[in-house]
């Protein structure tokens, strides 16, 4: 039998739940997914949100478009919520009601999850089935969505360790450039809000050390 493979998106920073993909011998194909965030076959997507993620997506409007996509690209799009229901700071009727609309109203199954382990677990279960004795490889679908300059740029330092969104940003403020900030030194990394000694190491080593083909 070939080995498991899923399509992971290079945002995802959860290393519990690629260390459990990877122990259990899944092959991690990490690339920029436009639709989803684990792409398991060719008809299985999984929206994964912390509680948390949930939660902001409701407030914010984002959850249902990206639902819209999931199912627009994939047979059996998923969700998984992740964590304990009780942070849930809107209260439990407006979550029961947004998963019950997601399944009545959308037909999404969402599954809750207490932690990434979990989340790892049942996602190792769906590829085994879903591409046991069949060709159902992941494909990533959905294109790629076109950038902005500021975008892609931010993007670029996303994907440094520790540095989400947020914080890429900001260092793209105070640097002006993504040169300056691959030129900045521990120190003026730490001048940037929200990066401690740490960060700047993390930042600074990804940036500075040598490559290694066999790590």
């Amino acid at each position: 039998m070939n080995a498991l493979k899923v399509i992971v998106d290079s945002r995802e920073r959860n290393t519990e739940l690629l260390d459990t993909l990877k122990s259990n011998g899944l092959e991690i194909d990490s690339k920029m997914l436009n639709v989803g965030d684990f792409v398991l076959s060719d008809r299985v997507c999984v929206e994964r949100k912390t509680v948390s993620d949930f939660e902001n997506s409701i407030i914010n409007g984002r959850l249902f478009d990206q639902i819209r996509r999931l199912k627009e690209h994939y047979r059996f799009p998923l969700l998984i919520i992740e964590g304990d229901s009780s942070d849930f700071r809107l209260g439990s009727m407006v979550m029961n009601g947004t998963i019950a609309s997601l399944c009545i109203d959308h037909g999404i199954v969402a599954l809750s999850m207490r932690n990434a382990k979990e989340t790892a677990e049942i996602m190792i279960s769906i590829a085994r089935r879903e591409q046991r004795g069949a060709s159902r490889e992941p494909s990533a679908k959905g294109g790629m969505r076109a950038y902005t300059p500021e975008q892609l740029q931010q993007r670029i330092i996303g994907n440094l360790p520790g540095v989400g969104p947020k914080i890429a940003k900001m260092l793209l403020e105070h640097f002006g450039s993504i040169r300056s900030v691959f030129n900045a030194s521990k120190d003026e990394l730490m001048k940037v809000d929200k990066i401690g000694k740490k960060k700047a190491e993390q930042i600074y080593s990804a940036m500075n050390g040598p490559y290694d083909s066999r790590a």
